[in-house]
């Protein structure tokens, strides 16, 4: 086998769990201490099972996000399992009620899905189904480090480098600008000047409130001030961005290409990092990637290393791989991280495989 026409769609399977978080994440919107996902099996009449996950952020939305996928199961069936006309497909269907919040995490997941069933058939990697080759992507340790405190941040980054990276991310949005800065500089002293530091405030400040952090912090070796402010605020960004010498990142929040062209016309940030599942899937990050290469923005990713790292393989502009450990307890093979890259898998497919013993004891109720 070896077009993506020769695949039909059979059947969609979803199944939710709960998986514990080996290190809880703090941030200024509050803490997650388990990873709520929705795991995809897209299986075709030609015995080919794409698989993926959804990210769902709150068990609140893990059910519905479930649901919507087995109400568009009846849909499916029958239909050619090439990716792209499922997509056209669906939104389709979608046009009138929008394809964004939980009915975009929906389609993302089916695409990505349907890429991973492409690839698989072909015999070949993701990456190399997308013209790209396999290859080893810089990534950064995002897992923990949140708002823990100045006196716990030092030794939890120390450990987080200690798993091979050479870049990590610290959680900003204390409630005065003075403890932010004592997390940065503590930080900076454990890990050494050769490590990379992001941070990441996650939308958690006002405008002029992140004008004035970004003027101090400015001076203190990040690599980068993620989403200081409201992420859809472009113009907001956009007057951070013109007050900040460090580099302003955003993207995780844009819902679909359309979004990223409008926060790009803005100017809102120096780099971007799309969201696999919030930027439409495989297909999106195609398109968000040409809007990149366009625009000459460093794009980086956010989440979902498994099927990410293919994507950065091939996009133009790569930047950094987001690494998160998430989904690793319900794989069978996780995501490997060494020198402080993690590697495309020269497999079929994405890689992803699940790890059914794990995935019965994570089963949400």
């Amino acid at each position: 086998m070896s077009v993506s026409s020769q695949l039909t769609v059979h059947s969609l399977a979803v199944r939710a769990v709960h998986v514990p978080m080996r290190l809880p994440l703090q941030t200024s919107s509050g803490t997650i201490r388990v990873a709520p996902l929705c795991l995809i099996d897209l299986r075709t009449e030609e015995g080919v099972v794409g698989h993926t996950y959804l990210f769902c952020y709150t068990p609140l939305v893990l059910k519905p996000v479930c649901e919507l996928l087995m109400n568009l199961d009846p849909l499916l069936r029958g239909v050619s399992a090439a990716p792209l006309e499922i997509n056209r497909l669906l939104r389709a269907r979608f046009r009138l009620l929008g394809d964004s919040g939980i009915v975009g995490m929906a389609l993302a997941g089916i695409d990505m899905a349907a890429w991973d069933a492409l690839a698989r058939a072909e015999g070949r990697p993701l990456a190399r189904a997308l013209g790209a080759d396999v290859m080893a992507i810089p990534a950064y340790n995002s897992c923990g480090l949140g708002l823990i405190g100045p006196e716990a941040a030092p030794a939890e980054a120390e450990a987080l480098v200690a798993e091979g990276f050479s870049a990590i991310k610290v959680r900003l949005g204390y409630p005065d600008l003075a403890t932010d800065l004592r997390v940065v500089r503590a930080v900076k002293a454990a890990i050494g000047p050769d490590v990379y530091l992001m941070s990441d405030y996650n939308q958690g400040l006002s405008v002029p409130e992140a004008e004035r952090r970004v003027l101090v912090l400015a001076d203190e070796g990040l690599t980068w001030i993620e989403e200081p402010c409201l992420a859809h605020d472009y113009a907001g960004c956009a007057r951070v961005r013109a007050r900040s010498t460090c580099p302003i990142q955003i993207g995780e929040n844009w819902w679909g290409p359309r979004e990223m062209a409008d926060s790009l016309a803005a100017g809102a940030s120096d780099l971007g990092m799309p969201d696999a599942m919030k930027i439409g899937g495989v297909s999106g990050w195609l398109q968000a990637a040409a809007l990149a290469e366009a625009a000459g923005l460093p794009l980086s990713t956010h989440l979902f290393p498994e099927v990410s790292v293919h994507l950065m393989a091939a996009t133009p502009t790569r930047h950094w791989l987001e690494y998160v450990d998430w989904a690793s307890p319900v794989l069978a093979e996780p995501v490997r991280v060494r020198d402080g890259k993690v590697s495309v898998p020269d497999r079929a497919g994405t890689g992803i495989e699940w790890d059914e013993a794990a995935v019965a004891r994570c089963l949400a109720p």
